[in-house]
């Protein structure tokens, strides 16, 4: 590895690992986000129904999830370069080869299956990783940072693909995602070390040099497994992954897959339409970022029903909205300022119960929780547009349950498992 000398910045070249990793977590989610101004070009082109592209998308947000603690296991075991790169070649080549797909089983082999696989690599749960091994404080507000880059991505991406869709179609869309896949390979390579002592530097904030971390030992699919089987004996795992599932549910699953394609039943057209998301793009990278200050200083819990709350009031209010210009309005500022705010708090109370080390890997199996929510979500927002005619229930009962989990968040107590046993103490 590449020695110190040629690192400037000391221990402050953390924040250029994270700011590499945003920029390969924003690219990610305009990955992930293109299925939904996707959805209407498809249509057209290919008389593919609703809940068919849906079905792909679904796959592919299942996927994404179910790879992430998989991969937090490989980045421990090959390398986290290593991993990252070859899981964006995968979302490159996907988007590529999905320009000649003529069947629906090439959408979902293509948007559903390999850009799963690449794209849950390139998740919450790298930006985990890279806190953890680059950072000793301050790591709930660039825990916030990261998981801000989901609205950044929107930010940046869907207005310019929606304006793509709106004027040439869905393959240009293709075109664009493969390519910024690709400009993020030479960033990776040349700028993300493994470590921080790889370079010579500590981690930032740490005042003394720390123990190397120990190379993992046995099958690392094995090892993943092992440590789910663990964390699923306590209650803390079970009500994280309950409302991590809420929390997918109510956001890509429903609303970045379905919104646009219900504001152009109400007659707003899709440039427009991805307008509000990338509004709601906007203040989700305000109240994420809020979000990872708020963690490092009060309760995780009573911020987690906080956002679960304001969400759940938010999602009920759309259908009844009017869908005027004032309305969307409000709901993307309310909605936005909390989209992505829940994952600061979970990965702090993951962190709290289950160590440094195991952390990651279960937040891992925690953010699958959150995917196999979003997936259920953008199937089930389909098949209720195919089955009523609008989405008006479908985002009426994803509203009820986020209150549900903002009722569920005050219930998480890592103390009850430590009296338990079921915990290492803290």
């Amino acid at each position: 590895m590449t020695r110190s000398s040629s690192r400037p910045l000391g221990p402050r070249y953390a924040f250029v690992v994270a700011g590499v990793v945003f920029v390969a977590l924003l690219v990610s989610a305009g990955l992930r986000s293109a299925p939904s101004v996707m959805m209407l070009p498809l249509e057209e082109s290919f008389g593919w129904r609703r809940d068919t592209v849906s079905l792909a998308a679904a796959i592919g947000i299942f996927l994404y999830g179910l790879a992430g603690p998989f991969a937090a296991a490989l980045m421990e075991r090959f390398g986290l370069r290593r991993v990252l790169m070859l899981a964006i070649s995968l979302m490159a080549s996907a988007t590529a080869l999905s320009l000649f797909m003529r069947e629906p089983w090439h959408l979902v082999a293509t948007w559903g299956v390999m850009t799963g696989l690449g794209s849950g690599a390139v998740a919450n749960v790298l930006g985990a990783t890279v806190i953890n091994r680059w950072f000793k404080t301050n790591r709930g507000l660039m825990m916030g940072l990261m998981a801000a880059s989901g609205a950044s991505g929107m930010l940046v991406f869907l207005p310019f693909l929606a304006f793509l869709a709106q004027s040439g179609g869905w393959r240009p869309i293709a075109i664009t995602v493969s390519i910024a896949c690709l400009c993020l390979l030479p960033l990776v390579f040349w700028l993300v070390p493994e470590r921080p002592a790889d370079i010579g530097q500590r981690r930032y904030g740490a005042t003394e040099d720390e123990p190397a971390a120990a190379a993992p030992v046995g099958n690392f699919f094995t090892a993943t497994l092992r440590t789910l089987r663990e964390a699923a004996r306590t209650r803390v795992f079970w009500f994280l992954f309950a409302t991590f599932f809420v929390c997918g549910f109510t956001t890509n699953g429903l609303v970045g897959t379905h919104l646009i394609a219900f504001c152009g039943d109400m007659g707003i057209p899709e440039v427009q339409a991805a307008g509000f998301l990338a509004l709601m793009g906007i203040f989700d990278l305000i109240g994420t970022t809020s979000s990872g200050w708020l963690t490092d200083r009060y309760d995780p819990r009573k911020l987690l029903a906080v956002y679960y709350g304001i969400r759940g009031l938010s999602l009920v209010y759309l259908p009844y909205s009017g869908f005027s210009v004032g309305a969307l309005t409000i709901f993307a500022v309310l909605y936005g300022l909390d989209w992505i705010a829940t994952v600061p708090p979970t990965l702090r109370l993951a962190n709290e119960a289950f160590g440094d080390a195991k952390g990651p890997l279960v937040f891992g199996w925690i953010v699958a929780g959150h995917q196999v929510g979003a997936a259920t979500a953008a199937y089930f927002g389909g098949f209720m547009r195919e089955l009523q005619g609008t989405y008006g229930l479908a985002f009426t009962v994803a509203g009820l349950t986020a209150i549900l989990a903002a009722a569920l968040a005050l219930l998480i107590d890592p103390a009850h498992d430590r009296r338990a046993g079921r915990l290492q103490p803290a």
